[in-house]
Parts: structure tokens; C-alpha cells; sequence
């Protein structure tokens, strides 16, 4: 017996090595720590600070006189911006691995697209408030919403770091749209929605289609980032 314990002293083994402990199991982290890793991974507080940016931008814009087409594309310059600032915020720095590190992974990318388009959205709408938006809050879900999800598309299929060509590259589209109402012939199809007037359901089925795309996408392949980048 051990002196003071009581206890037999467990045998040595016969081949004279001793017994390893077994390994204790990595405690899965906790909800909100597992919320905040993810944040800063996909540089959230980053993306916010450009949403934020894009809104504050398009309010001092705003007090400017501008003309029937100039003040129509610009909300669309800053919606396309606040999109970029979402859908670069998909990149992973660890890449495809990370799709197999635990089943919490899509819920998260799932909350922080819908979390950041609301955001951007929100700003924006906010931005405009007493002043001469062109479109309203209307215009600014939809192509904020569809502009989001052509840019989650990308990041799908391009990586995060490239995601931003897609809603600037629909950006250049969408302005041309706009130019040819006052140079016909005019482009009329729903597909091309910030072309198109806000109550227009067309253009709105077509935003929402490519957004719950976009998003069903992210959610279930995350964006196409080599490890390490």
C-alpha cells in the first residue's frame, strides 16, 4: 500500500515502459467563442466598417444635385460596393478543408450572409432617409439582395478573393441598362433589374431567385479558397 492513500500501487508493466494515459477529448468550443472564431475569420468587423463606408458615402453623395440618370445609378455604384463587401467576406483562410471540421460550418455562413445583407441593406436605406433616393427601399432590397447573390455565385465558384468581379462586373451591366432608357433601344429584360422600376415583380423574382441561389450555394459548398489563402 501507498503510504497515506490506502491504495495498492498498480504493477508495473512486465516489459519495464509504463503506461500511457489515454488522451483526454478536445472539448468541442462553446457556442458564442465558435461564433466569434468565425467572425474573424471571414473578416465580419471588415466588412462592416465597408458597409458602413458605402452608407455614409451615399449620404454625403446624396446632398448633391444630380440628373434623372446620374441620380439613378448611384445608388447602384454604393449597392454594388456594400455587395463586393459581403461576398469577399466568404474567403476562408483554411480553405476546402474546413468543409469537413464540423456540421455548424454552413449554419454560420448561413447566418452571416443573411446578417450582412440585411445589414447593407438597412444602411443604405438609412442613408437615404430625407433625401431623393432614387427607387426607395424597393429598389435598394432588390439590388442589394441580387447583387449579393451574383457575388456568393462567384465566391462559389471563383474563390472569395475574386467574389467581388461579380457584383462590380453586374454593376457595369446595370448602369448600362440605365443608359439605355435614354438611348433606346431600351434593355427591357427583368434579368437586368436595376433597369427596371421598383415595383416591378419581374425584376424582383429575378433578384430573389439569384439571391436564394447564392445563398443556397454558400451555405452548403462555402466559397472555393485554396488552404492558406
Amino acid at each position: 500500500m501507498t503510504a497515506g492513500t490506502g491504495r495498492k500501487p498498480r504493477p508495473a508493466p512486465a516489459d519495464g515502459t509504463r503506461r500511457a494515459r489515454p488522451a483526454r477529448r478536445a472539448r468541442p468550443p462553446r457556442a458564442g467563442r465558435l461564433v466569434r472564431l468565425h467572425a474573424t475569420s471571414r473578416r465580419i468587423p471588415a466588412a462592416l466598417a465597408a458597409i458602413a463606408a458605402c452608407a455614409i458615402a451615399l449620404r454625403i453623395a446624396l446632398l448633391g444635385h444630380w440628373d434623372s440618370y446620374g441620380a439613378l445609378q448611384l445608388p447602384l455604384v454604393f449597392e454594388a460596393a456594400a455587395a463586393a463587401a459581403i461576398t469577399v467576406s466568404t474567403a476562408s483562410p483554411l480553405g476546402e478543408a474546413e468543409r469537413v471540421t464540423g456540421r455548424w460550418l454552413p449554419w454560420l455562413r448561413l447566418a452571416t450572409a443573411l446578417a450582412l445583407t440585411a445589414a447593407a441593406a438597412g444602411a443604405l436605406t438609412a442613408a437615404g432617409t430625407g433625401t431623393h433616393l432614387a427607387g426607395g427601399t424597393l429598389d435598394v432590397l432588390r439590388n442589394v439582395a441580387g447583387t449579393t447573390g451574383i457575388g456568393l455565385l462567384c465566391a462559389a465558384a471563383l474563390g472569395g478573393g475574386l467574389a467581388w468581379a461579380g457584383p462590380l462586373g453586374y454593376l457595369m451591366i446595370g448602369a448600362y441598362g440605365l443608359y439605355t432608357q435614354w438611348h433606346p433601344p431600351a434593355l427591357t429584360t427583368p434579368w437586368i433589374w436595376p433597369a427596371r422600376p421598383p415595383h416591378d415583380l419581374g425584376g424582383a423574382i429575378c433578384a430573389a431567385l439569384v439571391f436564394v441561389a447564392g445563398i443556397a450555394v454558400i451555405t452548403v459548398r462555402g466559397a472555393r479558397d485554396p488552404a492558406g489563402e
